[in-house]
């Protein structure tokens, strides 16, 4: 298993109280981030969600959840109006006051951590299970995923090499958003046994023509939600920036949902692999789950 720092996860709690292990059965959860609503039904709690924001798209049940708008531009009245008895809200969702407002009207709030690592996606899961008294399935999903990550490191150590990858998001005003440094993105290369092929900013920027070409990454990996913005395959190919890569003139791209790439929760290991067997194709068979 990983060795993980022991570090506390960053849980902050606004409001007047927490969810109490003894209640959670009857407990009714504002879920704000797609990682967070996947861990609630891989925790067995999907039934207690009363509503959720527009990142959370997986797995199908929440689709038909309703809906309090997307996680970085929320409103207070419309959570407070569903009567919950707990919120559970990724740490970049906000903005903050709005958080604050929630939980200055009674409603617990808990706050939890993104961190795109294999010990971000453990933190993760645990304070999930802790805030609705679920600790001993957390401690297991939790265990259970560090072990196919623990699996994946050890297959992805027989091949040495780090093809570069270059992630796109979507399209912005006909430029490419691409992940660069201290992204999600560029975790998940990372761990997948790749670099990413943007070195020169943090965070996701439209990508020039000219930076393009000179990022000559070996593969190209996009958003599928980003596909059609960027006119689809035969649309990528013809286009002026990303057509004149190789990778891309070559057909080494590889579309997976952002969600279930970058989300860093019940299916991050599985994510990875399917990402690592992409990159290092003499290794598919090994990288299977043990």
């Amino acid at each position: 298993m990983l060795q993980r720092l022991l570090l506390i996860p960053l849980v902050l709690v606004l409001g007047l109280a927490l969810a109490k292990p003894g209640v959670a059965a009857s407990l009714r959860i504002v879920s704000i981030g797609g990682a967070v609503t996947e861990t609630l039904y891989a925790l067995g709690y999907g039934g207690q969600i009363v509503a959720v924001d527009t990142t959370s798209l997986y797995p199908q049940e929440a689709l038909a959840l309703p809906k309090v708008g997307y996680m970085r531009t929320l409103a207070a009245e419309p959570i407070v109006a569903l009567s919950p008895d707990l919120v559970l809200a990724v740490s970049h969702a906000g903005p903050k006051k709005i958080l604050d407002q929630i939980a200055a009207a009674g409603v617990p709030v808990v706050i939890i951590s993104d961190e795109p690592t294999v010990e971000g996606v453990a933190e993760k899961i645990e304070a999930v299970a802790k805030a609705v008294g679920a600790q001993t399935k957390g401690a297991e999903l939790a265990a259970a995923i560090e072990k196919s990550f623990t699996h994946i490191a050890a297959v992805l150590a027989k091949d040495q090499s780090k093809p570069s990858v270059l992630y796109i998001l979507s399209a912005s005003d006909g430029a490419p958003l691409a992940a660069g440094q201290k992204t999600a993105a560029n975790g998940m290369i990372a761990l997948a046994g790749g670099r990413n092929a943007i070195q020169g900013y943090e965070g996701y920027k439209p990508l020039s023509p000219e930076a393009a070409v000179t990022a000559n990454p070996d593969f190209v990996v996009v958003a599928a939600h980003g596909l059609a913005t960027l006119g689809g395959l035969d649309g990528l190919a013809a286009r002026s920036d990303l057509g004149l890569i190789p990778a891309v003139k070559e057909g080494r791209v590889l579309v997976l949902d952002a969600n279930y790439l970058l989300g860093f929760g019940p299916r991050a290991a599985t994510a990875t692999a399917e990402l690592a067997s992409y990159l290092h194709p003499s290794l598919a068979g090994d990288l299977a789950a043990p």
